[in-house]
């Protein structure tokens, strides 16, 4: 089971906050476009990390506020009665810009190769974009597999609060840096379980 099978049990922590943005006049779309911005802070604060350890404690909190607003934004559409196409569009194309521009502010940072970072931007893009092919083939959204984007995003942000606490390298690498090679292997493996899933739908 990953992070993103238990959505429904998160429902306690995010409808509060869902109703919160209803009282405020905030819509899902401009949560969505909020969480954006998180991302973009979070690879700006990832970027400028290298030599500056307290950078990741910044980044940390960038990458969980995106998470959360990522969550919210389609609890308050619910809601509200506005859960309409465009908006989940739009929701789908900012979490891969986001996932994205997470990835890239790692990587540039030089907390693992150039190498390891396509490979690893290729299993986050195909692991997304096999899940929703499968709704695009009327087979549903499917989110299975080992690593979803909930988990990769906590295993973010832990890893970047271990790697501001603890910035030596174990083994050529810092932890953020393993922790990239991790989300690679995993993501490249849940690519694999989804298309299986496919195709056993198909």
């Amino acid at each position: 089971m990953t992070l993103d099978d238990m959505r429904q049990r998160a429902v306690v922590v995010i409808d509060p906050l869902a109703a919160l943005a209803e009282r405020s006049g905030t819509s899902p779309n401009q949560l969505s476009l909020l969480s954006l911005f998180f991302a973009i802070g979070g690879s700006v604060f990832y970027y400028i990390s290298a030599g500056q350890n307290v950078m990741l404690y910044a980044a940390a909190l960038m990458i969980l506020l995106n998470a959360a607003f990522d969550a919210v934004d389609g609890a308050l559409a619910r809601r509200t009665g506005k859960a309409e196409p465009r908006g989940d569009f739009l929701d789908h194309v900012i979490d891969r810009y986001a996932d994205m521009l997470i990835l890239t502010g790692i990587i540039l940072a030089g907390y693992v190769s150039l190498e390891v970072g396509i490979f690893a931007v290729m299993g986050v893009l195909l692991t997304s974009y096999i899940g929703t092919q499968a709704q695009a083939l009327g087979i549903g959204r499917f989110y299975g597999g080992i690593m979803g984007r909930a988990d990769r995003l906590t295993l973010i942000i832990l890893a970047t609060l271990a790697n501001a606490f603890y910035s030596k390298e174990i083994a050529g690498f810092e932890i953020l840096g393993w922790t990239v090679i991790l989300i690679t292997v995993a993501s490249h493996i849940t690519a694999l379980q989804r298309i299986g899933h496919v195709w056993k739908k198909l």
